[in-house]
């Protein structure tokens, strides 16, 4: 069971790993990149920022108490000159104590200093490496459009792109079903001809009928020839009466072959 629950587990993650492959886009992954380095050197730069400020506020404290220092001197001087030995003695004991102060303040300003000068360093450093990368990047994403835009061009030529794919596929099928409708439509026109089918609608007609109706048709036109060209011959109506006496004496044939027998 633990076997089949690995392999299932191996599975899903290839699928998913192919999946995650297929929806990357490089150029979002190198903007995401840029982006996740600029606000670490932002954050670097507020470091420095923030170190400078402890600094700036250690010198006005030093600053402060030189001040502080020098105005002890002077007191104490001038208690001496006045004869106050205890003032003067004073003075100066207070001007130990803040010059004692001076010396622990100078010495976190160095620190700090040295803190500012190596934050300030990494924060070039990293600046210097946002900029190649940045330049890279757009490197990088130009190069991989191009090379995009070619694929999806030669894919487009070729017809082995998915668009054309599916219209190539549309176009086989529309060819097989035109083919198939005009097979079947020739397939009921030879069987209509045939007799084969019956015409529901009663407007088919038989070989018989379609033969009778040919040969009716080319007399008619035979007809109408000659009584053309009897006009023409200036004797139109003549012409129609020996057209039309024709057709009597063809019906009337059976008459006269029985008079002819009684002369006999």
């Amino acid at each position: 069971m633990s076997g089949v629950m690995k392999r299932m587990g191996m599975i899903f993650r290839a699928k998913a790993n192919k999946a995650l492959d297929r929806a990357e886009d490089p150029r979002e992954t190198l903007d995401y990149s840029y982006q996740k380095q600029l606000e670490l050197l932002q954050k670097v730069r507020r470091g420095v920022a923030d170190v400078a400020t402890s600094r700036k506020r250690l010198e006005l404290q030093l600053n402060q108490l030189q001040g502080q220092s020098t105005k002890l001197e002077d007191q104490g001087r001038k208690a001496l000159a006045l004869g106050r030995e205890d003032l003067a003695r004073e003075a100066l004991s207070r001007r130990a104590s803040l010059q004692q102060q001076v010396t622990d303040l100078e010495s976190q300003h160095q620190t700090l200093q040295g803190e500012e000068e190596k934050l300030t360093l990494a924060a070039q450093r990293l600046q210097a490496k946002v900029d190649a990368f940045r330049t890279k990047k757009e490197t990088i994403k130009a190069t991989y459009t191009a090379a995009q835009a070619q694929t999806r061009i030669g894919e487009a030529f070729s017809g082995i792109s998915e668009e054309m794919g599916d219209v190539g596929l549309a176009i086989q099928r529309a060819e097989d079903k035109t083919a198939q409708l005009q097979a079947r439509a020739g397939a009921i026109d030879e069987l209509l001809a045939s007799g084969a089918l019956d015409d529901q609608s009663g407007m088919a007609k038989d070989d018989i009928a379609a033969e009778l109706d040919r040969i009716s048709g080319g007399t008619d036109v035979e007809l109408e020839l000659q009584r053309m060209k009897a006009e023409l011959a200036g004797g139109s109506s003549s012409s129609q009466q020996a057209i039309e006496g024709g057709n009597g004496k063809q019906e009337a044939a059976p008459q006269q072959s029985t008079p002819k027998f009684d002369k006999q």
